[in-house]
């Protein structure tokens, strides 16, 4: 499969800008299947060990976080080099999500995460073509979802100490936002690319943007998931 979405174009040395899209939905397609597949093992066979960690194990709930940071700071120069390590380093971190994941996905039940993945994946698509055909500059507000994205990590972190209810409430409506802000914005970004490269786009774009792409869409989904959680809590 991997063979199949990286077969280069030997005629020309170029990608049609659709092929590029093409390759880069491909994966982030993929990775989303390895990471639904690996949580749903997960949450299968080991259902026990995950309720026995997020009882007693929270360290081992940060040491996978740190691994997840190390393997996306790792992913970037990989794709900007065009290793060939870059593809294996994007399925590893899918993996490795879909096993974190698991400790989110404990709490609700199959229905609610049916329902918030048909929500994310219904706005995902949604986005993504305004992106690709709006004829607005998305940079600014790209920036601002950033730097927004900032103050949610900052406000993420605060929470974790606080355990306030209301303002995880807050940051799942804002991070909602923020990443179909970046949906939009990272899909005419890859048109932006793929011109400024004159067509001579690298695998390595497509898993780099790929990787972005994946992290829009996961975030997205939880987003949904926990406003859906908090909010059933209520009734």
């Amino acid at each position: 499969m991997a063979n199949q979405i990286f077969e280069s174009n030997q005629n020309t040395g170029k990608f049609s800008l659709a092929d590029f899209f093409a390759r880069i939905y491909a994966l982030v397609g993929m990775g989303i299947a390895v990471s639904a597949v690996v949580a749903f093992l997960t949450l299968t066979l080991f259902a026990d060990n995950i309720s026995a960690i997020l009882t007693g194990k929270s360290w081992l709930l940060v040491v996978l976080w740190i691994l997840e940071m190390v393997l996306v700071v790792a992913v970037t120069p990989l794709s900007a080099k065009n290793s060939p390590m870059a593809l294996p380093a994007f399925i590893g971190f899918s993996a490795l999500n879909g096993f974190t994941l698991t400790f989110t996905l404990a709490y609700f039940d199959l229905g609610s995460i049916a329902i918030a993945f048909a929500i994310t994946a219904g706005m995902f698509f949604a986005l993504s073509a305004y992106g690709k055909s709006t004829k607005r500059n998305l940079s600014g507000m790209g920036k601002a979802m950033f730097a927004a994205l900032i103050g949610i990590i900052i406000a993420s972190v605060v929470n974790l100490f606080v355990g306030s209810n209301g303002l995880n409430f807050i940051i799942s409506i804002i991070s909602v936002v923020v990443f179909s802000g970046l949906i939009a914005w990272d899909n005419q970004k890859i048109e932006r690319l793929y011109h400024s490269a004159g067509g001579n786009v690298s695998d390595g774009w497509a898993v780099s943007m790929a990787l972005s792409l994946y992290l829009d869409f996961i975030n997205l989904f939880i987003s949904i998931l926990r406003i859906m959680g908090i909010t059933n809590s209520k009734d």
